[in-house]
């Protein structure tokens, strides 16, 4: 298995469901492969910085015990060899988990996380670890900890974030396996804004640990069926999350439907986030758009009222600010003294919150979920935009670079979050400078399959994308 075959695609670029065939026959082997995407993360990374923990060595060592696995004819599990990374809040055994911040005791975790344990255990070659904000609270890679992410379209922009170097990885190539997690756009933004696919699935339908309200991992990848193959791994179950689903035998590898699975759906249209930055012109026209496709295809779409608040979206961010004040608050001053000094002024705003104030912040989440099971009963799935503005200056902390209104792009993604439904970003377009715009789909409460399958459509839908940005 040493000649690989010639598929017309560079390796690092080929499609998680291509390797496995061609391992399956024998013409490629996971040993290439691997050394294939070590040698384009190497002249990608220094411009990107979306790895931590990239060991070669490793990545080199798990692939040839994979292609020994493959020439026995005895894989592992569904992800054989097939090049992976991991969000670096995700704990993996023996590794310290730095959660993005300089202000972080390194210590080797005892254990893998759920989601990491799900993907060696199915054979999956843990290539690096992928960077993130301080405490996962930007929207963008800017970490006291790690170098700034950067967007492989332009790196002058963000990937977005948390998922920061997850987006960039996706994107720039990192082979085609990559894991995120979200809580009020983690996945979706950096997905949306990077221009590949990436699932907030239904909470607890991936098992985490620690679960918290709204949390959920969930695949990043370029295209729909690799998203697939990571959720028949990652959704397996794990006592650890207490918040976790009772595990359902899904048919993940009906994901592809065809066409005829618009028929009839009754669509919503979500131009209007109802709270936060206005929605940009020209991500506004992809998204309608991209509406248009769907009712073209025999969907039935109807323009959706907006249904958030900016009192909704200004509690759930009252409420986060006073958790990471509480949690600041514990650090010793040297420490705390290393946190982004953009997310310190955020969360010592919280400092003169009284108990009254802190009540009806968190009252809002339950508001929200209330809110956005309501609106979107009347139809079997929602578009809307991933984010109302395209990728932003890779420095800045938020589009709106004030830590007093950090949270006004994310008012299409954060209910979905509180109400518990399955939402994906997949690209629908660009903008003039070439920046890729997200759409964002999202299901009723369980739905994940469905959110997949409609995906699978607009892929189907879509003109040809841009291809993938190459490094200088």
């Amino acid at each position: 298995m040493g000649l690989s075959a010639d598929m017309g695609t560079a390796l690092h670029d080929l499609p998680a469901h291509a390797l496995l065939a061609a391992y399956r026959s024998k013409t490629l082997s996971p040993v290439e492969v691997t050394q294939a995407v070590l040698t384009h993360i190497a002249r990608w990374e220094p411009a990107l910085h979306a790895t931590w923990l990239l060991r070669p060595e490793a990545a080199l060592q798990q692939a040839r015990a994979s292609e020994a696995r493959w020439l026995r004819g005895e894989p592992l599990g569904l992800l054989d060899g097939v090049p992976t990374t991991i969000k670096e809040n995700i704990a993996t055994q023996g590794d310290p988990v730095p959660l993005g911040t300089a202000a972080t005791v390194l210590a080797p975790a005892a254990a893998d996380a759920p989601p990491a344990a799900r993907l060696r255990e199915a054979g999956a070659l843990i290539i690096a670890k992928t960077t993130m904000p301080d405490y996962g609270m930007l929207s963008s890679g800017l970490s006291s900890f790690h170098a700034t992410a950067r967007n492989p379209w332009d790196n002058r922009q963000t990937p977005g974030g948390s998922s920061a170097g997850a987006g960039a990885a996706a994107a720039a190539g990192y082979g085609p396996l990559h894991i995120g997690t979200d809580i009020g756009g983690s996945i979706r933004l950096p997905a949306g804004w990077c221009g590949i696919f990436g699932l907030k699935p239904s909470l607890g339908r991936i098992p985490i640990d620690p679960p918290y309200t709204g949390r959920a991992a969930g695949p990043m990848t370029r295209c729909v069926a690799d998203a697939a193959l990571m959720m028949e791994v990652l959704s397996r179950p794990d006592a650890r999350d207490s918040m976790a689903l009772p595990w359902q035998d899904i048919a993940w590898d009906q994901f592809d439907t065809g066409l005829a699975r618009l028929k009839g759906l009754r669509i919503g249209l979500l131009l209007d986030a109802g709270c936060g930055m206005p929605v940009q012109a020209e991500v506004r026209q992809a998204v309608a758009q991209a509406a248009q496709m769907f009712e073209d295809a025999g969907a039935i779409v109807t323009p959706m009222r907006p249904f958030m608040t900016q009192g909704m979206l200004d509690g759930m961010d009252h409420f986060w600010r006073m958790r990471s004040h509480v949690d600041m608050a514990q650090l010793p001053a040297d420490r705390k003294a290393k946190v982004l000094p953009y997310i310190r002024q955020w969360a010592d705003s919280a400092a003169g919150m009284g108990g009254e104030q802190v009540y009806r912040a968190v009252s809002q989440f339950h508001q929200t979920r209330v809110a956005t099971v309501q609106a979107c009963g009347a139809f079997d799935y929602v578009l809307s935009p991933t984010s109302p503005v395209p990728a932003f200056a890779a420095e800045l902390p938020s589009p709106t670079n004030d830590p007093l209104r950090p949270l006004e792009h994310i008012g299409f993604t954060v209910p979905f979050n509180m109400s518990e439904q399955p939402a994906a970003s997949i690209n629908c377009g660009y903008t003039s400078a070439g920046l890729p715009i997200g759409l964002q789909i999202a299901g009723p409460r369980f739905d994940d399959l469905g959110v997949l399958q409609v995906a699978r459509v607009f892929e189907l839908l879509r003109p040809p994308q841009r291809a993938w940005p190459q490094p200088d």
